[in-house]
């Protein structure tokens, strides 16, 4: 099932409205301009009802779009320079390029991976100047960005950076499972020198800490993975698990977190105990990502937790295979921008219960003031109330 909230899954059967509140403004990068992020973005924001749950600014160029939009879809765009004046029931393109880009369709080419770049660029910087509420991330290939303007393994690992954020976590999210990962994109031979109990703790307190404020759980319970196989077989295997992880939930139990572990990763998939977790803490990228998609691929979502911003991401890559086969699903891009709009809003009911934990309010409702050109008078004022303002 794709990710989405009941409410906004009967929403989009036409029974209720969601919430009674302004659609939600989210940048939208192209990604790679020869893989099928700009077919999937084509067809998510055409889909029945999704304009009346966000605003979407999308950081590309027309011709992009121009080049890859059929004649049956319905996808008007609208130029604007900057996002705030982005208008409710548009699809609004911010130009980040003047010249032409020469467009090869399911081919990598270092003119994609600077086109991508550059929406990157120009689409973080507003949502760091808080001119958006959220940003989702169409896929790259990152052996042909430029190593100048993108010096990073990752889009998490940039955004970390840009956003000024001690630390964050890699965190896939589908309808019944949740992976995060101690280490992001290193090569396996350096997995075991950077699992340390420090970082495991410091991971397991940024998962605790969204699964509080973004996903609404007040009593979250986190799975954590053991690093060797059988979680070391008492020390046959390796003494990482005795020695570094099971210290790190210990210590995070103590602090008042309810994490268990650390469990062998192959039982624990394979005999469906992550179900009793509200959160699973891997050690590295693929012991995490390989039973993640195994389960959800094509549904699931990247969430970046520990940033002061919103940002997500399809669960899939470029997939320049399917280019130009009007093939590619947008569920898990739709997915990506659903569960923006939701952890926005979870984000802001749980600061303001935080903050006033006494006083009661319509948890319901997201109120915004009015906009241009709407009863009520001027633009809301945003400042304060996005990414990197709070």
């Amino acid at each position: 099932m794709l990710y989405r909230s009941r409410a906004e899954a009967s929403y989009l059967r036409g029974t209720i409205k969601p919430y009674r509140m302004d659609p939600l403004r989210i940048g939208i990068t192209v990604g790679d301009v020869n893989g099928i992020g700009p077919e999937v973005i084509v067809k998510a924001l055409t889909r029945r009802g999704i304009l009346e749950l966000v605003t979407p600014v999308i950081y590309a160029s027309e011709a992009v779009f121009a080049a890859y939009r059929t004649e049956d879809d319905d996808f008007a765009l609208q130029s604007i320079t900057d996002p705030e004046s982005a208008e409710d029931g548009t699809i609004s393109l911010v130009s980040c390029w003047e010249e032409a880009v020469e467009l090869t369709p399911g081919q990598p080419t270092a003119a994609g991976g600077r086109a991508a770049a550059r929406s990157l660029e120009r689409a973080v910087a507003d949502l760091k100047e808080g001119k958006l509420d959220a940003l989702v991330t169409a896929p790259i290939n990152k052996s042909v960005m430029p190593k100048d303007d993108f010096p990073y393994p990752g889009h998490t690992e940039m955004l970390t950076q840009r956003l000024g954020a001690e630390e964050s976590l890699m965190f896939l999210v589908s309808d019944d499972l949740r992976v995060g990962v101690v280490t992001n994109h290193i090569p396996v031979s350096q997995v075991a020198t950077q699992v340390t109990q420090a970082r495991i703790l410091e991971k397991i307190n940024i998962m605790d800490a969204s699964l509080r404020a973004d996903f609404g759980i007040e009593k979250p319970l986190i799975g954590v993975l053991a690093l060797n196989p059988h979680a070391g077989d008492e020390g046959r295997i390796g003494t990482e698990d005795d020695k570094v992880v099971r210290p790190a939930v210990e210590q995070a139990k103590e602090a008042g977190i309810m994490a268990l572990g650390p469990y062998p990763a192959d039982g624990f998939f394979g005999s469906g105990k992550f179900r009793k977790f509200d959160a699973v803490l891997a050690m590295y990228h693929d012991q995490g990502l390989v039973p993640f998609k195994a389960l959800s691929f094509g549904k699931g979502v990247n969430f970046t937790a520990g940033l002061p911003a919103i940002r997500t991401s399809p669960d899939h890559g470029t997939a320049y295979d399917l280019v130009g086969q009007d093939q590619a699903s947008p569920d898990s891009f739709l997915a990506a921008l659903f569960l923006a709009r939701e952890t926005y809003l979870n984000r802001e009911r749980h600061a303001e219960d935080t903050a006033n934990p006494l006083e009661s309010r319509m948890h319901l409702v997201y109120k915004r003031k009015a906009r241009a050109g709407k009863s009520g008078g001027g633009k809301s004022d945003r400042k304060g109330g996005r990414g990197g303002k709070r």
